[in-house]
Parts: structure tokens; sequence; C-alpha cells
């Protein structure tokens, strides 16, 4: 919920709805879709409680972000292509419709989530797995973190600090995707040997 309602503050703020229909500092993403992609991570939330349990492998948090198809993967992927329309999607209406759209979510959350379960659940942009709802909730303070960084940047405003819940199991997994793919030496060295360091070290 501090990830969620840290990300409607920023989505709320003028400069976003000034820049709507601008380049973000992502390719190919408008502000306006990247606002709508930042957004869907919570409003997509009670669809997702309300599914019924399904009926597919549950895999752990790290297997999940091995099989995704999205990581690396070109700017006219379709994987890529369908992750913009749905941001497009989502901020078609415009600026103060999302925000009021995010804040309704928002408000009806910490009981649905308080109501749930540790089920498995899953997104269908994914694929044929679920994991479970814990591990998802963490997939998405990732997505808020990441996402509210690059629309803040887009914007000119400051990159909101995210309280210890937060930004503690999304660093977490973070290092432990980039020690994955870069190994754990060179990540040692850009966390404690900048002069050792590789030149680039990203989870994805």
């Amino acid at each position: 919920m501090a990830a969620a309602r840290s990300a409607a503050d920023l989505l709320r703020e003028p400069a976003v709805a000034a820049a709507w229909a601008r380049p973000s500092a992502l390719p190919e993403f408008s502000v306006g879709g990247l606002a709508g992609h930042l957004a869907f991570q919570v409003l997509a939330i009670p669809a997702i409680l309300a599914a019924p349990i399904p009926d597919e492998p549950v895999v752990p948090l790290l297997e999940h972000y091995a099989r995704v198809r999205w990581i690396g993967a070109d700017l006219d992927d379709q994987i890529s292509v369908r992750i913009r329309d749905g941001g497009d999607q989502e901020a078609a209406e415009g600026h103060a419709a999302l925000s009021e759209r995010l804040d309704a979510v928002i408000a009806e959350l910490p009981d649905s989530l308080a109501a749930a379960a540790n089920r498995p659940v899953r997104i269908s942009l994914w694929g044929p797995w679920s994991l479970l709802l814990d591990d998802m909730l963490i997939t998405r303070m990732m997505e808020l973190a990441v996402h509210s960084d690059d629309l803040a940047v887009s914007v000119g405003l400051p990159t909101p600090e995210l309280p210890h819940g937060v930004i503690e199991p999304v660093t977490d997994l973070l290092t432990r995707l980039a020690v994955r793919r870069h190994g754990q030496t060179a990540v040692l060295r850009a966390l404690s040997r900048s002069e050792r360091a590789p030149g680039n070290i990203a989870a994805f």
C-alpha cells in the first residue's frame, strides 16, 4: 500500500499532467502511457484477487523472472508492444481520470488484501504459471518503484523516497536478479569496489 500511495501521489503531480502527451524517459512510451503502465500495477490487483485459484504450476519468484518474455525483448517485440499498448489504454481517458481510478482502487485495497490468503495468483500477460500472492505483490512493488523513478525523471521531478518496507524487498529482488545475470563477483564489486566494478550492472 505504501508503494501504491507513493505512485498515486506522483501521478497527481501537475508536471505529469502537463507532459502527458510528450515522450517519456523510456523509448516509445509517452508520459501518459508510462503513467498508465505505472497505475496498472495497482489497478490490476482487484481482478487478480477476484479470479479463481489458477490450475497451473506455481513457481518461485526468481523462476518467474527466468520465464517472462519481456526481459531483453526488443522494442518492437510483440510483448514490448503489448506492454506499451496496455499503458496507453489505461491512460486513454486522461490524467485526471487515471488518477481518480487509481485513488479509488487504493481506497479499497487494504480490506481486500487483509482478507486475501497467500494463494496462487496470476496475470494473463505472464504465461502459463502462477505466483503466490505475496510474491506477486513483491513484483508489483518492484514495478512501482522502478517506474516511479522513470516517471519522475520524465517530468523533471525528484524520485519519490520509499519506506524501508518497500525498498528493501525491491532491492533484494533486483540484487538477486543482477547476481543471476552478471555473477557474484561483478555485483559484489559494483556494491563495494567501484574501481573494479563492471561498467554496467543491471537486473534486466
